[in-house]
């Protein structure tokens, strides 16, 4: 009776440890980060982040083509490369920021005054349909459904992603758009 028992308490700890790692693969978080840089090599600095957030953040699921447009809101600087792509991670949204910042760091960035010239930025557009807001973090991005050079990369790869504050797709804040920033396809 008693290795019946044990063979059965086995097998339930076996089937437990297989289920809580089949969730683990189910439960992946949704999250969109917008790449731009103005400076430098600027197409090198966007693939070396892509290299570094596919592997300390998630596996990059899609991403949108380059596309390069001027600073906003802002004159006498370069023109930006910009691109955003969507992941899929296991991490929370305040360790992805953590992750971000680092990235940025590590590639050169340097923090003077907001909205300056950037050797690489990433922003967390998205996180799941998450409304999070705190001192260090927003999400969804403040800023995004104002911005052209967001959403026509965001619009490229997702459509039909439905902005969790406005209730209203990609498509149609794109469409609403009052940016009247110029923003094209980079061509190399």
């Amino acid at each position: 009776m008693y290795f019946k028992l044990s063979k059965i308490q086995f097998l339930n700890s076996r089937f437990v440890t297989i289920l809580l790692y089949l969730m683990t693969l189910i439960i992946m978080n949704k999250v969109f980060l917008q790449l731009g840089s103005n400076l430098g090599e600027r197409e090198h600095l966007i693939s070396s982040a892509l290299t570094n957030i596919s592997t300390q953040i998630g596996d990059i699921i899609s991403q949108s083509k380059i596309y390069e447009s001027a600073p906003w809101r802002v004159d006498g600087q370069e023109n930006y490369l910009n691109q955003v792509i969507e992941i899929k991670t296991k991490l929370p949204a305040d360790k992805i920021l953590d992750l971000v910042l680092n990235i940025e760091n590590d590639l050169g960035r340097v923090r003077l005054e907001k909205w300056g010239e950037r050797l690489i930025d990433i922003d967390i557009i998205f996180f799941n349909n998450e409304i999070i807001e705190s001192p260090e973090l927003c999400i969804p991005h403040k800023h995004m459904h104002e911005r052209n050079f967001v959403l026509e990369p965001l619009n490229e790869i997702a459509p039909e992603f439905v902005h969790p504050k406005y209730n209203k797709t990609i498509s149609e804040l794109f469409k609403q758009s009052n940016d009247t920033e110029k923003v094209v396809v980079y061509v190399v």
